[in-house]
């Protein structure tokens, strides 16, 4: 298999820019390995395309979330799995595809610096929903519903660790969109060449 290992060229203005939240998660830090190898070679970068639909499954009427990792441009892993409670909202469903996600990032960069592999900076999230990125992005923002405590909180956590930083694209290019829903076979061709080529 060959494997693209250039760095991508991402666009930075996505991003909100770093906010003071001592007073929100004073003590939040990323776990790194204690016995962890002198990393050797050049760092890699990480990025992930999240997304969920919402009450997609017509029977039971639990969204499906879907994840595709990239280390440097390489797409290394695709996730897609119905989840395991109904949510009642889109905001809900979509905070638990980014929670999913978060604990894949932290269990991968956590792996990867056991394989003596450097990682630079935070990985970069990308998620097709406004609301979630201001919610786990801005200090300020608060949680009115109690249901989806656990999964925002730890959404934020991670981005004032400095394991992740989440920015809002459109789903017209949210690559892990086409693991969602049916879509129209140019929009699937047009996805496949950016994840494959």
């Amino acid at each position: 298999m060959v494997f693209d290992d250039t760095i991508p060229s991402i666009d930075e203005s996505i991003f909100q820019q770093t906010a003071d939240w001592s007073d929100f998660y004073a003590d939040a830090f990323e776990k790194i390995p204690p016995n962890a190898p002198e990393p050797r070679g050049k760092p890699v970068n990480m990025y992930f395309f999240c997304d969920s639909d919402h009450a997609g499954d017509q029977i039971t009427r639990r969204s499906q979330t879907s994840i595709i990792l990239f280390l440097n441009r390489a797409p290394i892993q695709c996730y897609s799995k119905k989840q395991n409670t109904v949510k009642r909202s889109t905001f809900g469903a979509e905070f638990v595809a980014l929670c999913i996600t978060i604990e894949l990032i932290e269990s991968l960069r956590y792996k990867l610096r056991m394989m003596g592999i450097a990682i630079e900076g935070p990985c970069s999230v990308f998620c097709d929903n406004e609301s979630v990125v201001k919610n786990s992005s801005i200090p300020e923002s608060i949680l009115k519903k109690k249901h989806n405590a656990i999964a925002y909180h730890h959404v934020r956590e991670s981005a004032v660790a400095g394991i992740v930083r989440i920015g809002y694209i459109h789903r017209s290019t949210n690559l892990a969109d086409m693991f969602t829903k049916p879509l129209p076979q140019l929009k699937i061709h047009g996805f496949c060449e950016q994840i494959l080529y």
